[in-house]
Formats: C-alpha cells, structure tokens, sequence
C-alpha cells in the first residue's frame, strides 16, 4: 500500500520571499547608514557640538 507523507511541507516561494526581504532590509539599512554619515559629516565642528556629537563619534552615533 503506497502512502503519502504529509508530515513535511516545503514553501519554496515563501522562502524565496524571507531571503529577499532580508537582502532588502540590509541594503535599506547600509542606505540609511550611508545617507546620516554623509548628513552628519557635512555638519561644522559646532553644529556637532549643538547636537552633542564629536567627529570621532559620527560613526558609532550611526550604529
């Protein structure tokens, strides 16, 4: 007697979809990263200051 194993389910698609989902909230993040450290770098030494910022901590102020 032949049976069917339905104890498994494969979703391709779905799978698919989660791996696409996170390639684009990376890239969407590495943007955002990239768009605030040129914003923050743009700014003058005393608006740095006002804002409670060094340049040294411009890159951990973006982490």
């Amino acid at each position: 007697m032949a049976s069917i194993d339905t104890t498994r389910s494969v979703h391709h698609g779905a799978h698919f979809g989660s791996i696409f989902a996170r390639i684009f909230a990376a890239v969407s993040a590495w943007n955002d990263a990239r768009i605030t450290r040129n914003a923050l770098s743009r700014l003058s030494d005393r608006e740095l200051d006002d804002i409670g910022l060094s340049r040294g901590d411009i890159e951990r102020a973006i982490r």
